[in-house]
């Protein structure tokens, strides 16, 4: 099996390039409904039960001591130690450069501004099972840290083997400076941190990825606890030119689709490139592991394709139209056309600027916008852990001049005392 070859851009819209609605189905809705119930009502026990039945194991502690953190560090072979100490290191890097300031402006009128506070207590849900995802806890983490939140707690579904979440997702905890760890998975855990429990304290936003029973609690829960997205099938959308190298670009689309969920598209004005990439695909995918060959081989049949198009500007336009979560420009020169993007969730520039490197370490939170979000959803980043007051504070000038326009809008909005509070204030003046 190879990648598909679509030249009829009517067909690409009608099928790669046009996504299917969210799935909320009403068996998973009810479940994770039941679920959230659980916990609200019997909290703790109601988490160990959820626990046995999904994963396996009731965890003696749901909170993981933090002596078991520096353990796993400590555990950890060398070489993957320094891979997640530079991974916490270049999130750092980048999300200081995003700090917005508190500011006030005086004048003759007073003063107006805004306070730039950060939230109290932020939780990461960080996925365990067969492939445990230290990176997610690091890009929610640091971001959050980076806003200068009081208290990270972070939750992530207990092994069988332990009882523990996952050994290296304890040693990214203590890498990333966070808080608290409870060994809590699925959708049980976010109404554990929506709702709060004995153990698990409540929390003032949500952040991190999971499968559709975590997402749809995500959903479920928003408005009693912020969320940071609802994240779907991960996605990667390539333009090249006929000057891109085709292992390149095969190996790009491949390490997208490797993910159960994804989808994994190029589009190109070259038709020898796209024979050449179509030919490179089914070589690689005959040189991975089994596991991971059968999962890039269902998504690319499902969710992927290369599709040729008249020029770079056709195929620019039809991004924009799709709004990836990841656009990879494999172009001669790719950062003459950064100003024609226009959604994306990231934009990774050239053959060395490649998407897995934004997975783990390039900077940015690779917790990005999917499923169209682009058009007006961002990555994860600084401002997602802090919120605005506005600060007024208005003299008798101020008053004189914008009072009588307040009362009057006042008058046409049927609130009566609204204007007469005003008028008290000008009456008084006068």
């Amino acid at each position: 099996m190879s990648i598909p070859i679509v030249d009829d851009l009517t067909v690409a819209r009608a099928t790669v390039l046009r996504r299917a609605p969210l799935d909320e189905d009403a068996a998973t809705t009810g479940a994770v409904a039941a679920i959230i119930a659980a916990v609200r009502a019997d909290g703790d026990a109601a988490l160990r039960a959820l626990s046995a039945r999904f994963d396996g194991v009731a965890p003696a502690l749901l909170e993981v001591p933090r002596d078991l953190w520096q353990a796993a560090v400590d555990a950890l072979p060398a070489d993957l130690h320094a891979a997640l100490e530079l991974a916490v290191a270049e999130l750092q890097r980048f999300h200081e450069r995003q700090a917005r300031n508190s500011w006030v402006d005086f004048s003759v009128e007073g003063a107006r501004g805004q306070l730039v506070v950060p939230l109290e207590r932020v939780g990461v849900y960080v996925p365990g099972g067969a492939a445990p995802l230290p990176s997610s806890l690091i890009h929610a983490a640091i971001p959050a840290r980076v806003a200068g939140v009081r208290e990270i707690v972070v939750c992530s579904p207990p092994q069988r083997d332990s009882g523990l979440p996952a050994a290296v997702v304890l040693a990214a905890a203590q890498l990333a400076g966070v808080d608290r760890v409870f060994a809590v998975g699925g959708a049980q855990a976010i109404a554990a941190m929506a709702y709060g429990t004995a153990s698990v304290p409540r929390v003032d936003k949500i952040a991190g990825p999971g499968n559709r029973f975590v997402i749809q609690a995500k959903r479920l829960v928003y408005g009693a606890v912020g969320i940071e997205s609802l994240p779907g099938p991960t996605e990667t959308l390539v333009i090249a030119d006929a000057a891109a190298e085709p292992r390149y670009v095969a190996a790009d689309l491949l390490a997208q689709a490797e993910h159960v969920e994804a989808s994994a598209i190029l589009l190109t004005d070259s038709p020898p490139l796209a024979r050449a990439v179509q030919a490179e695909v089914g070589r690689q995918l005959e040189a991975l592991p089994e596991t991971s060959a059968r999962a890039a081989a269902d998504a690319l049949s499902r969710r992927g394709a290369i599709v040729l198009v008249p020029d770079l500007e056709a195929a620019f336009a039809l991004a924009n139209e799709y709004g990836p979560e990841h656009l990879c420009l494999l172009l001669a020169d790719p950062w003459a056309s950064v100003g024609k993007v226009r959604n994306a969730g990231g934009v990774f520039l050239g053959e060395q600027s490649f998407e897995v490197l934004g997975d783990y370490c390039a900077g940015p939170s690779h917790i990005m916008p999917t499923e169209g979000t682009a058009r007006y959803a961002s990555p994860v980043n600084v401002d997602d852990f802090r919120k605005v007051i506005s600060l007024v504070g208005l003299n008798r000038a101020a008053l004189a001049r914008i009072g009588p326009a307040a009362r009057r809008i006042a008058e046409a909005e049927g609130l009566f005392a609204h204007a007469a509070a005003v008028q008290a204030r000008l009456t008084h003046e006068g």
